[in-house]
């Protein structure tokens, strides 16, 4: 397990409360502490300071840098988010790399308070409420500290004579955390709730529950009554439109309760990529009801809404110029150059003896004996799974490609066009994934896939 360590008081205090725990716990702990490009020297202050804690208390460390403004800018986002997309895009590769299994962060009951009272100001339901969760299955994050006070940390660092660095930027009014932290908490509990941070944290735990039990709901509605693709003449699904075009059965759906019709509808947008403010579900909610007469709506992300007598329609306009599947036999060793996700993906035969003086990562290397001869690489399909090393069981290929197991949202088409590679019928590799320890190299020549991007102009 990583401590992801800042050097500010939280992750300070998470990591020497591990320390004292561990043996107890059965857990080998390391450092990650990731620079976000953001407060120059101070920052590598931060750094130097983490390297040392790793040092004295003879702990492995792993450090990376992102430019968090360059990808601000780029992205149209806020600093924050692009700091924290950088952090968990790092994470991801970390575990994805089998250096790690798990992150531990500090986040602490005032994080959870501010979440949730930000939340509560931006508007949000019962999984925005929700706020930060003790434990995130897809990023495998644990956060062992949401019960615990900022200023109980602080005192426990005192009892240690620990000391630990401080973020001027947490003190910069122009960020919305820092007044919500530094005026509106303070102001809520001089002026009406002295306990308004554990009410709120008690209003997320409530919440949580709450929506463990709508994604129950929401999955059996799921099943019942949505289907992908336009209904074809006989009444089957048009599989060529899957993806595109969400179909949502109005009979079912105007037989629910007001609460589950605002529910599938979030759920139906959210698997095709899109979140819904409350004007757009309402919206939606009374589409359906009018049925054929009401006007097709326009929704964020190029989603269109409209109805035929029978169902309620959430489309995508038709992607001109948009890649076709693709599918080719892949020899040992060998490459193919693929268009369409931009790239030239080769097998590499490794000769025995040669992978770890080469510095190649082992969680990527497949044994080559247990390959048969010819692969095939093709982009995934519904229903494929994987198995890759360090996870309990088989995984939908589609849940890995999640922004919350990769650390960034794909587009459609990226999604779409992501590749598997299959060995006798077995997905042997997926971009971006340990290989399965079913497969992984332990003697003997071992494979490496790669992937090497396509210089401009040498697509065929």
């Amino acid at each position: 397990m990583a401590v992801a360590v800042s050097g500010g008081a939280d992750s300070v205090a998470l990591l020497r409360v591990l320390i004292e725990l561990r043996e107890e716990l059965g857990i080998v702990l390391s450092l990650a502490h990731f620079h976000h490009g953001i407060r120059g020297a101070e920052a590598d202050k931060d750094q130097q300071f983490v390297e040392d804690l790793a040092c004295r208390f003879e702990l492995e460390v792993n450090c990376s840098f992102g430019d968090s403004p360059a990808h601000a800018g780029k992205h149209k986002t806020s600093l924050e988010t692009a700091a924290r997309e950088l952090r968990h895009r790092w994470f991801a590769q970390l575990i994805a790399e089998g250096k790690i299994d798990k992150i531990a962060t500090a986040h602490t009951l005032d994080d959870q308070a501010e979440t949730v009272l930000m939340r509560v100001i931006r508007g949000a339901g019962a999984r925005g409420l929700a706020g930060i969760a003790p434990f995130h299955a897809e990023k495998s994050l644990v956060r062992p500290l949401l019960e615990i006070s900022r200023k109980e940390i602080e005192a426990y660092l005192k009892t240690l004579n620990q000391p630990w660095r401080e973020d001027l930027s947490n003190q910069d009014p122009a960020h919305t955390r820092n007044r919500v932290r530094q005026e509106l908490l303070p102001l809520l509990e001089r002026a009406f709730n002295p306990s308004i941070r554990w009410t709120l944290a008690e209003l997320a735990e409530v919440a949580r529950g709450e929506d463990e039990f709508w994604e129950k709901e929401r999955a059996r509605l799921m099943d019942r009554l949505v289907r992908r693709g336009k209904p074809s003449r006989d009444g089957r699904s048009n599989a060529g439109e899957a993806g595109r075009v969400w179909s949502i059965d109005l009979a079912g759906f105007r037989g629910l309760p007001l609460a589950l019709q605002r529910q599938l509808l979030q759920a139906v947008a959210h698997e095709m990529g899109q979140g819904l403010q409350f004007k757009h579900i309402e919206e939606l909610t009374v589409l359906a009801h009018e049925g054929k007469k009401g006007r097709p709506i326009g929704l964020p992300g190029g989603l269109t809404a409209s109805c035929s007598f029978r169902e309620l329609q959430l489309h995508y306009p038709d992607p001109d110029g948009m890649q076709e599947e693709y599918e080719y036999a892949l020899s040992l060793p060998g490459e193919i150059q693929v268009s369409a996700i931009g790239s030239t993906v080769r097998a590499r035969v490794i000769s025995a003896g040669k992978q770890m003086v080469s510095g190649y990562n082992p969680a990527l290397l497949l044994e080559r004996a247990r390959l048969q001869p010819e692969l095939k690489l093709r982009n995934w399909k519904a229903g494929d799974r994987f198995f890759p090393a360090h996870t309990q069981s088989p995984k939908k290929v589609k849940e890995l490609l999640q922004a919350g197991r990769l650390g960034r949202q794909l587009s459609r088409a990226e999604k779409k066009l992501w590749p598997v590679v299959e060995s006798a019928g077995e997905i042997v590799w997926v971009r971006g994934f340990p290989v399965p320890e079913a497969f992984a190299h332990h003697e003997g020549e071992a494979v490496l896939i790669e992937e090497i991007p396509l210089e401009p102009g040498t697509e065929k």
